[in-house]
C-alpha cells in the first residue's frame, strides 16, 4: 500500500473527504500516513489526530526561505510515494517537486484552464468566476510541476451557478458536488497506477527480497536481481530442485564472480516431513552461512552478524537476507551504518520488501544504501498477475531475473515463476 502525505493550510474538508474514502474503501491503494500543515492553527490538524494520523507543521510565516526545505525534512520521516495538496496555500517550486521524489497532486475550484494560475486560490478563483457571468464552473484534480496548476488533469466534475449565489456559497457548492467527489477518485486512480510493489521514487532497487502471504493464505516469497555492468547482467536464475541458483551466461576473463554468483534460494529441511522447512533467501554467499549455523543449532541472528556488507566500493552494497517458516518470517540488512533485523507474522495479503538501495544514484554516483523498515507491498492470489507485474515494474533498462513461489497451504508443494532477461 502507498504512502500518502497530505499538505495543508486551512480547515481541511478536502482532507476530511480523504479520510472518509479512505475509511469507506474508496481509497484502497494508498493510505494516509502524514498531515502536514502551512500553519499551526489549522483545524485540519486536528481533524488528522482524531484518526490517529501523524500530524507535523512547517509554519510558513516564520520559516521564510526554509519553508520547503522544512517539508522536504518532514516528508522523510514517511518518504511517502504520494502527495496530496488539499488547500494548501503556496506554490511549490520546481526545486522541491523533483526532491520530493513523489507524484503530487492538487485541487483546484475551477474548471482548469479557466481561472487558473498564479494569484488563483481560495475565494479568489469564486469572486473571478462571478464577476466573468459563466453559467457553469466546477473543480479540477491534476498532478502538479513546475507551472502553477499546469500539470496533466487526473479529473474535472462541472457544477452549476445560480443568479444569487455569493462566492462564499459557490465555494461550498463547488466542495460538495466536485472536490469532495474526484479527489479521492483521482488519488485512488493514482496510487493504484503507479508502482504497486516498487515505489514510485525508486528506479534502481538493486536486488530485493518480498516474504508474506497471500489473502487466501498462502506463504509467497520473490527474490529479484537488477545490473548496471554487462557483467551484472549477464546471469539467470536456474532451479536446483527446490532451491535456486545463479549461472553466467558469458564470463569476463578479468572479473571476479564471488559478489554475484551465488544460491539466493536453499532449503534447511528441519524433519523428515518437511513441515518445519525454513526457506532461506539472500541477496549472497551468507545464504551458505545461515544454512551451516542452522545446522549448528544456531539462529539467523548468529549468522548474519558474523558478516558484514559487500566490499564494493564506493557502494558497500547491504546484504540482505530473510529466513521464512510456517509461522512468520525475519527479514535483515547488513550496511555500513549497522546490522538490522525484524521480525514479523503473516498478514494474509500483505508482504515485507526489502532491497539493497534506495531512491536515485546521488551526484557522486554512489548508490545510497536501503533505509527504514522493510516496505509493506500487496500479494494477490494469482501468481500470474503478481509476478509479472513485479516483472514489468523492474523496467527494461536493468532488470536481470526474477524468482516468485506461491506455496500450498501444506508448505511443501508450490508453484513458481521464473523470468531472465537472458538465455544461456
Amino acid at each position: 500500500m502507498l504512502k500518502i502525505s497530505v499538505l495543508v493550510s486551512g480547515g481541511g474538508t478536502n482532507l476530511q473527504a480523504l479520510i472518509d474514502a479512505q475509511n469507506n474503501g474508496i481509497l484502497k491503494s494508498g493510505k494516509i500516513v502524514q498531515v502536514i500543515s502551512s500553519r499551526p492553527d489549522a483545524y485540519a490538524l486536528e481533524r488528522a489526530k482524531k484518526f490517529g494520523i501523524s500530524t507535523d507543521v512547517a509554519d510558513f510565516k516564520t520559516l521564510g526561505e526554509n519553508f520547503e526545505n522544512k517539508i522536504l525534512e518532514l516528508l522523510e520521516k514517511f518518504k511517502p510515494e504520494v502527495i496530496v495538496l488539499a488547500g494548501f496555500m503556496h506554490i511549490l517550486s520546481k526545486n522541491f517537486i523533483e526532491k520530493s521524489g513523489a507524484k503530487i497532486i492538487n485541487i483546484h475550484p475551477s474548471l482548469i484552464p479557466a481561472f487558473c494560475g498564479k494569484g488563483f486560490y481560495g475565494l479568489k478563483v469564486h469572486e473571478a468566476v462571478l464577476k466573468s457571468g459563466v453559467k457553469i464552473t466546477g473543480a479540477t484534480v491534476h498532478l502538479v510541476n513546475e507551472i502553477p496548476d499546469g500539470g496533466e488533469i487526473l479529473a474535472q466534475k462541472a457544477v452549476k451557478i445560480f443568479p444569487d449565489d455569493t462566492p462564499e456559497v459557490l465555494q461550498r457548492r463547488v466542495m460538495e458536488q466536485a472536490e469532495w467527489i474526484i479527489l479521492p477518485q483521482a488519488v485512488e486512480k493514482v496510487c493504484s497506477k503507479i508502482s504497486k510493489i516498487i515505489p514510485y521514487s525508486i528506479k534502481y532497487p538493486g536486488r530485493g527480497i518480498i516474504t508474506g502471504m497471500t489473502p487466501s493464505g498462502n506463504i509467497a516469497l520473490a527474490y529479484f536481481i537488477m545490473g548496471r555492468s554487462s557483467s551484472s547482467k549477464a546471469r539467470i536464475f536456474e532451479r536446483s530442485g527446490n532451491e535456486l541458483i545463479i549461472k553466467l551466461t558469458k564470463q569476463d576473463k578479468n572479473f571476479d564472480p564471488s559478489l554475484i554468483l551465488y544460491s539466493p534460494l536453499r532449503i534447511f529441511a528441519a524433519s523428515d516431513d518437511r513441515q518445519e522447512d525454513k526457506i532461506i533467501l539472500t541477496n549472497g554467499d551468507q545464504t551458505d552461512t545461515i544454512y551451516d549455523f542452522l545446522k549448528d543449532g544456531k539462529t539467523f541472528e548468529d549468522a548474519l552478524r558474523t558478516r558484514d556488507y559487500e566490499p564494493d566500493e564506493p557502494h558497500y552494497t547491504p546484504r540482505i537476507s530473510a529466513i521464512i517458516s510456517k509461522s512468520g518470517f525475519k527479514q535483515s540488512i547488513l550496511k555500513r551504518a549497522g546490522k538490522y533485523f525484524f521480525e514479523y507474522k503473516f498478514e494474509k495479503g500483505s508482504g515485507r520488501l526489502i532491497h539493497t538501495y534506495d531512491h536515485d544514484v546521488t551526484k557522486d554516483k554512489i548508490l545510497p544504501s536501503f533505509s527504514g523498515e522493510p516496505r509493506e507491498v500487496k500479494i494477490s492470489d494469482d501468481i500470474e498477475e503478481f509476478s509479472s507485474s513485479l516483472w514489468q515494474e523492474l523496467g527494461e533498462d536493468y532488470r536481470v531475473a526474477l524468482y516468485v513461489r506461491f506455496y500450498h497451504s501444506d508448505f511443501v508443494k508450490y508453484q513458481d515463476r521464473l523470468f531472465n532477461t537472458q538465455t544461456l
